[in-house]
């Protein structure tokens, strides 16, 4: 009787075929991945979404900023501010007044990323003074966009003392006209002083002088166009609001902040009864 000969596989044939298959597959998201570009807007808009959804946030929000050369680095970043009880939630599925909100506020959030985004491409098509955009810091807040002209050690904006800048801040306010002119967001302009040993003058001080720097701001922004009824408020701050508290001296504390403000949604019709 001829002998029977035994299966080359055992029997797991598929096994092979299933191992091929899953390396084909892996093979092929990898190289999905590597060709996908992550939207990070997006990402925190879901982020934003799937945490309102699931309740309310009792940890403090931070707002980001972007660091330049020749500024020095917060010890931690600024602290923006607690989550109003009025937008938070405690249930999973908003109403449709809360759902109206949310989306008001992340067509905000991307309209202020794109502001965001047109001025720094402004500060970069400025060869001409790359060294002084290097005073200029953008900063992304809960209520807004916060557009920092800073002094740095040995290289101010302002003549010392005086409220009218000079040249090369002057053109570099107007150079950020254009894009602000364009968000059509109001605009708030403040200016701030640093703690100083020296004194001013009898009947002048910093609350005088970083008021009169916001006003030279915004005089500046006029003239090239900027409409007046867009600014929400021009004020100086003096030394109260400082930069790094922790050394209130530094030059860095001396700034205009040029301010995009958030303006709340409208309430609905129905919801005004």
């Amino acid at each position: 009787m001829a002998r029977r000969k035994d299966g080359g596989h055992g029997g797991h044939g598929w096994f092979v075929t299933f191992a091929d298959l899953m390396a084909l597959l892996v093979a092929f998201f990898v190289m999905l991945s590597a060709l996908s570009t992550q939207d990070q807007q997006k990402m925190q808009l879901v982020a934003g979404s799937m945490r309102d959804a699931f309740g309310v946030q009792s940890a403090i929000r931070y707002s980001g900023i972007v660091e330049v050369p020749g500024l020095p680095t917060r010890p931690k970043l600024k602290n923006a501010a607690n989550i109003p009880p009025e937008e938070a939630s405690a249930t999973p599925s908003p109403d449709q007044h809360d759902r109206n909100s949310i989306g008001v506020r992340s067509k905000q959030d991307r309209a202020f990323a794109l502001a965001a985004a047109s001025l720094r491409q402004a500060l970069q098509d400025m060869p001409e003074l790359t060294e002084v955009s290097k005073h200029v810091m953008i900063e992304e807040t809960r209520d807004g966009l916060n557009v920092e002209i800073v002094d740095q050690d040995g290289r101010s904006m302002f003549p010392e003392g005086s409220s009218e800048p000079y040249e090369r801040t002057r053109r570099l306010i107007q150079r950020l006209a254009v894009p602000l002119k364009a968000t059509g967001f109001r605009i708030s302009i403040t200016g701030h002083t640093s703690a100083t040993r020296t004194p001013f003058r009898p009947g002048y001080g910093p609350w005088e002088l970083s008021s009169e720097r916001a006003h030279a701001v915004r005089r500046t922004l006029e003239a090239e166009g900027v409409p007046s009824a867009v600014f929400f408020g021009v004020t100086g701050k003096a030394d109260v609001q400082l930069l790094f508290p922790d050394d209130p001296y530094v030059s860095a504390n001396r700034r205009i902040t040029i301010s995009l403000i958030s303006e709340e949604p409208p309430i609905p019709f129905e919801l005004k009864h």
